[in-house]
C-alpha cells in the first residue's frame, strides 16, 4: 500500500516532467497546493500506476491536499486503483458518532427517532442495528427492497420483542426523525424523501448534499478522528493525511464487528468532530 502526498518545494525539473518520487511507501507527486490540468493530472496517473503496477498494490491513501485534485482521483478511479475513503472504519465507528452528536447536543436516547436510509445492509451495519434497536425506541428503515428487510423486522420482533418499522413512503417516511443515517442511498435518491427541516443526517459514505431549501440541519459528509499508536508514523503522515484514512488502510480487518470494536477500543479511536454542510459539531 502506497500513501500518495504533493511535496512542498516542488523543482522546477520534476514539475515541467512530472517526475514522481518514492520514498519507502510514499509517492509523492511534483505539485504542491495548486490546481492541476487535466493533462497533467493523466500523465501523473499514468505514472503511479506504473509504479503500483510494479510493486503488484493497488491500495493508496491520497494526502489531504490530493483529495482536493477531482482529475487526478477521477483517472485513479478510472485506472481500476482503490482509494482508501474509511467507509469501513464510519459504519464501525457509527455508534460512536451517534454518542458524539448526542453529547454535543445534550440529546436523550427517548428523545430520538432514527431513520435509516439503506439498500444493502453490511454485516458491520447489521450488528449496529442489534446495538440499537436496544437504545433507540424508535428506528425506521427506509428501503427500495421491503420485503428483504421485512424478515428482518419479523425477526427483530420475535427474538427481542423489538418493533422496527420497514417501509419507504418518500412523503412521511422520514419527516419526523431528527436522526437520519444514509447508509448507501446517492444524492438523486435520497432528496426525493420528505426530511424533517432540522434532522441531523450522517451519510455513511459522504458527499451527499440536501437539497431542500427549508433544510437547517446539519447534513454530516466528514469527520475527524484521534487513536493512540501513532508512534508508527512520521510526523509527515500525522500532518498531511487524514487519520480516519490512516487507521483504515493500517488497522482495518477483514474480522468479525466485535474484533473490530475490540480494537477501537485498544487502541482508544475517538470522534473528535463532525462537519456538516451547515455546520460543524
Amino acid at each position: 500500500m502506497y500513501y500518495i502526498q504533493e511535496t512542498d518545494k516542488p523543482r522546477f525539473l520534476f514539475k515541467l516532467f512530472n517526475i514522481i518520487k518514492v520514498k519507502e511507501n510514499k509517492i509523492i507527486l511534483p505539485i504542491k497546493d495548486e490546481k492541476i490540468s487535466i493533462k497533467k493530472a493523466e500523465k501523473l496517473v499514468n505514472k503511479t500506476k506504473k509504479i503500483l503496477d510494479k510493486t503488484i498494490c493497488n491500495k493508496v491513501v491520497l494526502s489531504k491536499v490530493i483529495k482536493t485534485q477531482e482529475d487526478y482521483k477521477n483517472y485513479l478511479y478510472s485506472s481500476d486503483v482503490n482509494i482508501i475513503k474509511a467507509e469501513q472504519l464510519t459504519e464501525i465507528l457509527l455508534l460512536d458518532i451517534l454518542n458524539y452528536i448526542k453529547n454535543k447536543k445534550s440529546l436523550k436516547p427517548e428523545e430520538l427517532s432514527l431513520t435509516i436510509f439503506v439498500n444493502d445492509i453490511s454485516m458491520n451495519m447489521l450488528e449496529n442495528l442489534k446495538i440499537m434497536v436496544k437504545e433507540y425506541k424508535r428506528i425506521n428503515i427506509i428501503t427500495n427492497h421491503i420485503q428483504k428487510f421485512k424478515k428482518l423486522e419479523e425477526d427483530f420482533f420475535e427474538e427481542q420483542g423489538i418493533i422496527i418499522t420497514v417501509g419507504n413512503n418518500k412523503r412521511k417516511s422520514a419527516l419526523k426523525s431528527n436522526i437520519i443515517i444514509n447508509v448507501d442511498f446517492p444524492n438523486e435518491l435520497i432528496n426525493q424523501y420528505n426530511i424533517y427541516d432540522e434532522a441531523i443526517i450522517i451519510n455513511l459514505k459522504g458527499n451527499i448534499k440536501i437539497n431542500k431549501k427549508r433544510f437547517t440541519g446539519i447534513n454530516i459528509n466528514d469527520y475527524e478522528i484521534d487513536f493512540d499508536n501513532f508512534e508508527e508514523f512520521d510526523y509527515e503522515k500525522e500532518m498531511l493525511f487524514d487519520k480516519k484514512d490512516i487507521y483504515e488502510a493500517e488497522f482495518i480487518k477483514n474480522q468479525p464487528f466485535k474484533y473490530s470494536r475490540n480494537d477501537i477500543a485498544k487502541y482508544k479511536v475517538k470522534v473528535t468532530r463532525l462537519f456538516g454542510t451547515n455546520n460543524e459539531i
